[in-house]
């Protein structure tokens, strides 16, 4: 029984992509042998063939010239991001400031948005960590949620100038349909105020005549947000409390 456990799991494992993350319960195998799949993951990882990314779940590797290639940031974490078909979580941050065009630096570090509170873990030479979302994640609003992320942590955004992070953010803002403005300025009231002061400006600039009521009636005028933004790129800004 165990080697024919074995030829199912080396057969699956051939017909996987170098870099895809597996698990046991990925195997055509019935649920009362998994014991019997981990045992041979583990001999196989012994042996080289596939590689440990955390508990329970492998990769298979390839080497280049520039070295091993790893999973990707998806591959890595997208056990953390979906249950039972539905999102629970979403990559954020660093990650995503890179692929929006905000920075071209790349970190190690890999941010998740979630709604439960979770601690800080390591995968591969990955350190993952978690950023508290208050909104409800779905599909559609992730896209939209990253981008608000962007705001809130508007001052990390690594290896830019608040010139150029803004002239960006403002593009993107403006690729929005009328439905995704309006879900965003709804979204954006479990923000922080910064958050919610620099997409009211930004909304603003792109459209004098943009309603912001919802975004304006959130906010405590009394507190003042330094970004060093510059005031041609973002006119609106002094109405926002930021400078």
């Amino acid at each position: 029984m165990t080697e024919k456990i074995t030829d199912i799991v080396i057969v699956k494992i051939d017909s996987i992509a170098y870099g895809y993350v597996f698990a046991a319960s990925d195997f055509p195998i019935d649920v009362t042998k998994q014991k019997s799949v981990n045992k041979v993951l583990e001999n196989l990882t012994k042996e080289g063939k596939i590689r440990r990314l955390s508990k329970g779940r492998y990769y298979k590797t390839k080497t280049t010239e520039f070295g091993e290639l790893l999973p990707d940031s998806y591959q890595i974490v997208k056990d953390l991001l979906e249950e039972n078909g539905k999102p629970i979580g979403y990559i954020t941050g660093y990650q995503i400031f890179n692929e929006l065009g905000l920075t071209t630096q790349v970190s190690a570090i890999l941010q998740i948005g979630t709604i439960k509170d979770k601690k800080s873990t390591k995968r591969s030479y990955y350190r993952i960590k978690f950023v508290k979302q208050w909104n409800t994640i779905t599909k559609e609003n992730i896209p939209l949620l990253q981008l608000l992320d962007c705001l809130r942590f508007f001052k990390n955004i690594p290896a830019t100038m608040p010139k150029d992070s803004s002239q960006r953010l403002l593009y993107l803002l403006s690729e929005l349909n009328d439905c995704q403005r309006n879900k965003i300025k709804k979204l954006a009231i479990k923000y922080t105020p910064q958050a919610i002061a620099l997409l009211g400006a930004m909304l603003e600039t792109l459209n004098p005549n943009e309603d912001v009521e919802i975004l304006k009636k959130s906010l405590n005028f009394q507190t003042f947000y330094d970004l060093s933004i510059p005031q041609d790129i973002l006119p609106t800004q002094k109405k926002w409390n930021i400078r």
